[in-house]
């Protein structure tokens, strides 16, 4: 497979983040009916809070993995099945992230399963992620040569944007709040970081392919 191009996997990849992000919305409030309505509005806010969170976080791993992607020339079978195993988990987010909108303010043993499964979807989102950037690392006939170098940067930091999660799973059962503030702030992070990783594989994939 290593001479097969990866454009329907680039359509894949983007299908699965498309209907994650969609079924995130779905799942947002709709009084039907009420009589209060921006009362029930207002004490819904754990769903806007949990909506923002995976949506920001969705929304920086297609970044990064598009980045990824772009230095990406050829596919093996290996490849195929790290990246399934990465979209599961990608396709997997909106489900938790309904439980910690509905149980988040819920009594505490309610809270705790939700955030310690809330994090442990987003521990291994962020070990199958980086499990693919390293599978690349170890076989740089499939990416540009340009953009060799930045892989083993990507899978370190795919991996320790992962790991961080257990450090919220472990809060979770001090406090399920603190751990979906974490959560929280990881998302935050690694959305102002703005990291040249992503950026640095396209350019040097560009000028692979312009050289």
């Amino acid at each position: 497979m290593a001479g097969l191009g990866p454009g329907r996997l680039h359509s894949l990849i983007d299908g699965v983040f498309a209907i994650a992000l969609t079924l995130l919305v779905l799942d947002l409030p709709r009084p039907a009916g009420s009589a209060q309505l921006v009362h029930d509005l207002l004490r819904a806010w754990p769903s806007y809070v949990a909506y923002l969170v995976s949506f920001v976080t969705i929304g920086i791993l297609w970044i990064e993995h598009h980045g990824m992607m772009s230095a990406v020339r050829g596919i093996s079978r290996r490849f195929l099945e790290r990246t399934l195993a990465f979209l599961l988990f990608i396709s997997i987010i909106p489900w938790p992230t309904a439980l910690a909108a509905s149980y988040a303010d819920h009594a505490v043993p309610e809270a705790r399963a939700t955030a310690i499964l809330y994090a442990a979807t987003m521990l291994m989102m962020g070990l199958t992620f980086a499990w693919s950037w390293h599978y690349l690392a170890t076989h740089p006939e499939l990416v540009t040569e340009a953009a060799r170098p930045a892989f083993a940067t990507g899978a370190r930091r795919a991996l320790l944007g992962g790991l961080v999660y257990l450090v919220a799973i472990a809060v979770a059962f001090l406090s399920p709040l603190a751990s979906f503030a974490i959560d929280a702030v990881v998302a935050i992070y690694f959305a102002a970081s703005r990291s040249s990783v992503p950026e640095l594989v396209i350019r040097s994939a560009q000028a692979g392919e312009s050289g």
